[in-house]
């Protein structure tokens, strides 16, 4: 599909010259390995508290997933693990324009759900009930209230669930006025600087070694998204991850529809800020098949058979690159982390062919509005699409946080508000031992509630 009067609005984030560190800095009290929205949230976290924390990107902030995703800000639809995070979250996005002093573009316009069967209100009604402990506004609504709160669907709809106090924001705006706010804070915040590896002393952390030389450190938090596995492995850190890749497109302006997010099995919708609306499809991830996917299949087959009518899997080039990327490496030679800077995978044309017809079939009116952007990321999902936090490994001072499935964006700075607790010993009042890696090798069933 042929794309009119493209302009790389969003994909600014993850191209133009990379900007290495004139230096780096001798010591820290904290290095964070990743420099998406969990990362930079952290990141401002810890400065905020005067921690010393330095922050290490191998190549863009928001370069990868927290630059590319839909810009859903959802409390609606999750797994009751994530409730108390994302809630906290979801108080942070209503304050974050005024306390960072930027503009990302966050909306309350609501999210909704849609149902096209039975079935489908059936399960968003139990969703509602099982969640009445966080006092949410979701609720479930009829089709004459949904066509009040978007106009001219064509979908017979049977209704959807509809949580009004659900927001939006641009992600290729987000996370980096985060990552400002946090250097204005006191963090050092460090592009184009790939951390190799992690030195020891004593059976603790003791230093990071990246490309541009050593900090001095007790602690790290690998928030790395979907190099997280790699970098672990390199470890001996078994870290059961996989990817999945999602395209996506955004529209040139075009009348207000609806003011929200809005997903159906055919389209996922929602309005931007700069009268667009960023739009995928509804039922479509692709996953290269990897070595990773037959190391840990098992594992994954509950999100597999979940999701089967939504992954397209494929055997090909991305089994190959896997087999041949090195598990351990020297830390005085070049990674993986700098042979490939960012993971750009090419948005998936029969894709975008199919959100070009659904949209227009799903609302009548974008017709002749077009498509002038699309790209593709590379989704981290675990195999019970909840995220891994923790601290892991046999080396004490080094955390994760990963698998966020394609749910982070909306609940980053909610979840850095708990790391930052986390790594300094803190209470954030946010229980996080649901997402103890050790839930995937201890015997405990591995049930997803939720969809990536």
């Amino acid at each position: 599909m042929k794309l009119k009067n493209e302009h790389l609005l969003v994909a600014g984030s993850w191209t133009g010259a990379l900007k290495p560190p004139e230096s780096i800095p001798d010591r820290a009290d904290v290095v964070i390995v990743g420099g998406g929205i969990v990362g930079v949230s952290t990141a401002w976290f810890l400065a905020r508290q005067g921690v010393d924390v330095v922050l290490c990107e191998k190549g863009y902030i928001a370069g990868e997933q927290s630059g590319r995703n839909w810009g859903w800000v959802r409390q609606q639809g999750r797994d009751p693990r994530e409730m108390p995070m994302m809630i906290e979250s979801m108080r942070i996005f209503r304050e974050l324009e005024a306390e960072i002093g930027e503009d990302i573009g966050f909306t309350q316009g609501g999210c909704l759900f849609v149902a096209n069967n039975e079935k489908e209100l059936e399960e968003q009604h139990d969703w509602v009930e099982s969640t009445k402990e966080y006092e949410l506004d979701t609720r479930v609504i009829d089709p004459k209230e949904l066509a009040q709160l978007v106009t001219g669907a064509t979908p017979p709809w049977l209704g959807a669930m509809y949580t009004a106090s659900d927001g939006r924001a641009e992600p290729h705006k987000t996370t980096p006025a985060i990552a400002r706010a946090a250097a204005r804070s006191g963090a050092k915040i460090l592009t184009s600087c790939a951390v190799r590896g992690i030195e020891s002393s004593g059976g603790r952390v003791s230093s990071v070694v990246t490309e541009h030389g050593t900090i001095q450190t007790s602690t790290v938090l690998c928030a790395a998204g979907a190099w997280t596995s790699t970098f672990c492995r390199s470890m001996d850190i078994q870290v059961p991850q996989l990817r999945v890749r999602g395209t996506v497109a955004r529209t040139a302006p075009a009348e207000k529809l609806l003011d929200g997010c809005l997903f159906d099995n055919r389209l996922g919708i929602r309005r931007r800020d700069d009268g667009g609306y960023t739009v995928a499809h509804g039922s479509i991830l692709d996953h290269g098949i990897t070595p990773s996917t037959l190391r840990y299949a098992f594992k994954f087959l509950p999100a597999l058979k979940k999701e089967f009518k939504v992954l397209r899997l494929r055997f090909g080039k991305d089994f190959f690159d896997e087999l041949a990327m090195p598990t351990q490496w020297s830390l005085d030679e070049q990674t993986p982390f700098e042979k490939l800077r960012v993971l750009n995978p090419a948005p998936s044309k029969r894709v975008l062919r199919k959100i070009r017809k659904n949209l227009d079939a799903v609302l009548p009116q974008m017709a002749n509005v077009d498509i002038v952007e699309a790209w593709a990321g590379m989704v981290e999902t675990s195999p019970d699409v909840v995220p891994i936090i923790g601290e892991v490994g046999e080396v004490a001072g080094f955390h994760i946080a990963t698998g966020f499935s394609g749910h982070g964006f909306g609940i980053g700075p909610g979840a850095g508000k708990a790391l930052a607790a986390m790594v300094t010993g803190a209470d954030s009042a946010i229980d996080l031992t649901p997402f103890c890696l050790s839930r995937f090798f201890d015997g405990s069933p591995i049930r997803p509630m939720t969809a990536i």
